[in-house]
């Protein structure tokens, strides 16, 4: 496998895309991030298992890991090793279920979200959205102040998300974060391996 030095989480958004989801994957894969979060909370268990299997394959032809999301089921049953959930669907999981897993995220948006994921076996943490973006049209970024609350409160690693881009993500790094996701970026890239580069 591949050990990729990226500190860059990609997060899908396959109604972003203006081409083939699979073929962007595919690029986004060979580009090696840190991870991509297979996050496509519309669809029902069985069309996600579907699309799953087939990310599943693509990324580990490149050696990169594939994340699952939300779908706790689907992904016990493909064998996935890692898993990303809402802190509400974290909490109900039983601990049979999370030895399922080596790798298991959650969303926090707020220090006692960090803290009880934490608490709740988390491997790392999503904390956001820091500056404002067209995800969350309307809501000023937490910010900075509060990524770095968030860093100093948990041991585990925090990813930085939301309207993060070449331009801020120093600043992210300086606040404590051991990365970024990105979404809407590399959905839209032209370049993906490019844009990645960017952010490094």
């Amino acid at each position: 496998m591949i050990i990729s030095m990226s500190k860059i989480l990609c997060i899908t958004n396959r109604r972003l895309c203006r081409d083939a989801f699979s073929q962007r994957l595919s690029r986004i894969a060979a580009a090696h991030p840190a991870g991509i979060i297979l996050r496509e909370k519309d669809l029902s268990a069985p069309d996600y298992e579907a699309l799953a299997r087939e990310a599943l394959a693509i990324c580990a032809a490149q050696g990169t890991p594939c994340i699952l999301h939300s779908f706790v089921d689907v992904a016990i049953s493909l064998h996935a090793q890692a898993i990303h959930l809402p802190l509400p669907l974290l909490r109900t999981m039983s601990p049979q279920d999370k030895a399922c897993f080596s790798v298991l995220g959650a969303s926090c948006h707020c220090v006692e979200d960090a803290v009880e994921a934490e608490a709740l076996g988390c491997t790392y943490i999503t904390a956001g959205h820091i500056f404002a973006t067209d995800c969350k049209k309307g809501l000023p970024g937490r910010g900075l102040d509060f990524l770095q609350t968030v860093c100093r409160a948990v041991t585990i690693p925090v990813y930085a998300i939301g309207g993060i881009g070449p331009e801020n993500i120093h600043l992210v790094h300086h606040a404590g974060a051991t990365g970024a996701c990105v979404m809407s970026g590399i959905m839209n890239a032209q370049n993906e391996a490019a844009f990645l580069k960017e952010l490094e």
